[in-house]
């Protein structure tokens, strides 16, 4: 089982989605999950793991996660080639290391060269930025790159997306 979040913000506001499915090939099945959550952090700079973490955390809670094999998330694991972590890295820990990472962005960390890949999808022209822990990532690239879809954005990762930024509160 795979899991996808996102988080949206609004009205001092936080709308995480999960999108769960069972392989990489996926496009329809999937199952969704969303949570709201009054009063968000606010934004700071070079820590937003410190706003969206506690987001995720939250909704992770009320999904049974014993059969999740590798979480994806909107952002990066690394910000800097020293490993000084992301959002990614820092949900790592806190799930004790036990599910591996991926992290898909759509604009890029200058400060991380060596701990991504760039990946262009379809007949973009504009990359997708890959970071992981806790799986290789040449190999973390290789699954978002097949993921279904002709875009940039995987198809599931865009729906994600949409679902994410709905004003309907699910």
């Amino acid at each position: 089982m795979i899991l996808a979040f996102d988080t949206y913000y609004f009205d001092n506001k936080a709308k995480t989605v999960s999108i769960c499915f069972d392989d990489w090939s996926d496009e329809e099945n999937y199952k969704v999950d969303t949570e709201v959550i009054e009063n968000s952090e606010e934004y700071q700079s070079g820590e937003f793991y410190k706003r969206e973490l506690p987001c995720i955390l939250s909704l992770l809670d009320k999904i049974k996660t014993q059969n999740v094999t590798t979480i994806i998330i909107d952002g990066f694991v690394y910000l800097d080639d020293n490993q000084r972590l992301g959002l990614g890295g820092h949900l790592y820990l806190q799930l004790q290391g036990k599910i591996p990472i991926i992290g898909v962005a759509k604009t890029n960390f200058a400060t991380l060269e060596k701990n991504k890949r760039q990946l262009l999808r379809g007949s973009s022209m504009r990359p997708l930025y890959i970071t992981s822990i806790g799986i290789d990532l040449d190999y973390a690239t290789e699954l978002i790159k097949n993921m279904k879809g002709n875009n940039r954005i995987p198809t599931l990762l865009k729906t994600l997306d949409t679902l994410t930024k709905e004003k309907d509160c699910g």
